[in-house]
């Protein structure tokens, strides 16, 4: 099976903060799961896709690049996008597609956004998706807690479909890149 993991927005401003932003929830656990499952897919062959979005830092500087503390294989192919959606305009759907991916492990920022957006467009274009639960993380918003947010998420995508094609949620200490999909179907 052809798989691949998926890190979205994982950039240094990000996760970090600045000025008008706090630093995203539970950094070090985030950044510690990121390697955790990158080294896991290094020992499994499995190739990892960075997404970065054009709106941190204004799309340049070392606020856009991935974090400093996170093990980017040299071989990670890197996409830019400029919407929420990880998949609209950025050429990863075609990459994966002409890659005949068929699973994709998924972590990065922002839970509610970015992370549900690129959960549920993965199902409808026929990946099953495994999305890390204790692997995203969000800066929150007036309505719900950091908590609140990654926990619904993690509940709500746990088992989402799209007829053929659906999500799991499971923790980085579990072996991601042996997907359970078929138990469900």
């Amino acid at each position: 099976m052809n798989q691949v993991l998926l890190i979205i927005d994982a950039q240094q401003e990000l996760i970090d903060g600045n000025r008008e932003e706090n630093t995203i929830f539970n950094k070090e656990q985030l950044i510690g799961n990121i390697n955790k499952v990158i080294e896991k897919s290094r020992k499994a062959d499995v190739p990892v896709v960075f997404v970065r979005d054009l709106d941190v830092a204004e799309g340049k500087g070392n606020g856009f690049q991935i974090h400093s503390e996170i093990n980017v294989p040299t071989e990670a192919k890197i996409f830019d996008k400029s919407a929420t959606n990880s998949f609209y305009g950025t050429g990863l759907l075609e990459y994966l597609k002409s890659q005949q991916m068929e699973h994709i492990v998924i972590m990065g920022c922002e839970t509610q956004h970015c992370i549900d957006s690129a959960v549920r467009t993965a199902t409808i274009n026929g990946f099953d998706v495994t999305l890390v639960g204790d692997g995203h993380s969000t800066l929150g918003n007036d309505v719900l807690s950091t908590e609140q947010i990654i926990k619904h998420h993690n509940t709500t995508l746990h088992g989402h479909y799209n007829v053929d094609h659906f999500s799991t949620v499971r923790n980085s200490d579990e072996d991601l890149f042996r997907p359970t999909h078929d138990s469900y179907r």
